[in-house]
């Protein structure tokens, strides 16, 4: 082993001190694992660091569909027959693709590990990407983003900011791909994108449940361990360049309602032992949006009504840059720019007055039930893990999150409004509806399934 050591955190799983194990193999991959007792079964992921954020202009979108290429076989596992053995052991098995990686898992009885393992293992080095697999696999792309986005009209607006507000950064470029990309995309560049990232030096293997660290290493050693590393591209620094000035757009789709999305340039966690701006701004969001006592929700929604509904959202774990969201939706009557100026009012307000002591404290309340409840899931312990290990975290920094959370004042909380909510960070877009057309039916693709 090039390194191995393991450490003793303590995880909201029961109220139980969970033991985590953290290895890395001589090839390089990375095997994390979360003892979790409760009950007799498992969840094993596998994180490959190459998400949308990897790819080039002229590929967008092979991330996603190299994913859906991972069930199109090997030389030893026929296409279709990875699912059918895993389900026909009693288990389930997806996929999701993000901007920064792409995961696999499989959710079994515990004694039924080494049966995944050794499938994923398989198709980490030996999948069979044939010209007519793929032609008909981007069919089913395609037909996947006219479903999730061409045909959402709030999907398009967010789409179509992410490109506005990032000018240089690849997060500006939409996971599932542009649709002229996707129709000139050919099997070559699913095997390019797959000799290059899929490797065990660039793979993170994750399994929480009832297991035991030292026979879910051996079985890695056993059917990871003989994999070849791969010499991994030069990966360069892409920091988006500073924004001058707010950013506007106007986004004409077929709808019934008119839509505001916001979106401020904020921080996302690099040093987790001494940043504090992540943490505030994830109290930030709670204290606008998440419950019915939340800002957005009884200023906007109950007393004022100018919309239907408001939130806001924040993720600090990212390989990129970070941003702050807020999104609404006009109440019948009322007009995108009354909710906009409606926000603002909140954001003056808060940048202003800040917040007392006793919302900060049922803030924090919220937020640190909502991670702890995640956390009482085998999978999302898996899936959290994954994410901060993927963006270059420690598993600490994962444990230790709840402490942080804790220790956010009420005047970063405001601190971090004045510095981050401000012009020139933002780019809005709104949503003008287009008259709504009926549309044929398009016949059904098979095997639009896979989690993005």
């Amino acid at each position: 082993m090039r390194s191995l050591w393991a450490i003793l955190l303590a995880v909201a799983a029961g109220g139980a001190q969970a033991a985590l194990t953290d290895v890395t193999l001589d090839n390089g991959m990375r095997v994390i694992v979360q003892e979790d007792h409760r009950a007799p079964v498992m969840v094993s992921q596998v994180w490959y660091r190459a998400g949308s954020v990897d790819e080039f202009n002229g590929t967008t979108g092979v991330a996603h569909v190299l994913e859906h290429m991972m069930f199109k076989g090997t030389k030893d596992v026929p296409a279709g027959e990875f699912s059918k053995r895993i389900a026909a052991a009693g288990g389930r098995e997806n996929a999701f693709t993000s901007r920064d990686h792409t995961a696999y898992f499989q959710q079994m009885q515990k004694d039924r590990l080494e049966l995944a393992m050794k499938l994923e293992a398989d198709r980490m080095a030996n999948l069979v990407i044939s010209d007519e697999s793929f032609a008909k696999e981007i069919q089913v792309v395609m037909e996947e983003r006219r479903l999730r986005t061409d045909d959402q009209p709030q999907a398009v607006v967010y789409e179509r900011l992410m490109a506005t507000a990032y000018q240089t950064h690849p997060y500006r470029r939409p996971i599932i791909g542009w649709m002229d990309d996707l129709q000139h995309m050919s099997a070559q560049d699913a095997r390019d994108w797959y000799a290059r990232w899929y490797a065990p030096n660039n793979a993170t293997l994750v399994v929480a449940g009832d297991v035991k660290a030292d026979e879910v290493v051996a079985l890695a050693k056993k059917y990871f361990g003989p994999l070849a590393a791969k010499p991994l591209p030069v990966r360069k620094p892409q920091a988006e360049v500073e924004q001058v000035g707010d950013k506007r757009i106007v986004v004409k789709a077929p709808a019934k309602v008119p839509y505001l999305l916001m979106a401020w340039h904020a921080p996302v966690l690099r040093d987790w032992q001494n940043d504090t701006e992540p943490y505030a701004l994830q109290i930030l969001a709670g204290v606008l949006s998440g419950n019915d006592s939340a800002r957005l929700q009884q200023s906007l929604v109950k007393t004022q009504q100018v919309a239907v509904n408001a939130s806001a959202g924040y993720d600090s774990v990212a390989r990129g840059p970070g941003m702050f969201l807020i999104d609404a939706t006009p109440s019948p009557g009322k007009s995108v720019g009354e909710v906009e100026a409606a926000i603002r009012a909140e954001i003056a307000r808060l940048q202003k007055d800040g917040i007392s002591e006793e919302e900060l404290a049922r803030v924090k309340a919220q937020v640190i039930a909502a991670d702890v409840y995640q956390r009482d899931s085998l999978f999302y312990q898996a899936m959290q893990l994954g994410e901060y290990v993927t963006a270059g975290l420690s598993p600490e920094a994962l444990a230790r999150r709840v402490d942080k959370l804790r220790a956010v004042t009420a005047g970063q909380v405001r601190e971090a409004a004045r510095k981050w909510l401000v012009d020139d960070r933002l780019s809005v877009a709104t949503l003008d509806p287009q008259p709504m057309q009926a549309q044929a039916p398009r016949a059904a693709m098979p095997g639009v399934r896979h989690v993005n």
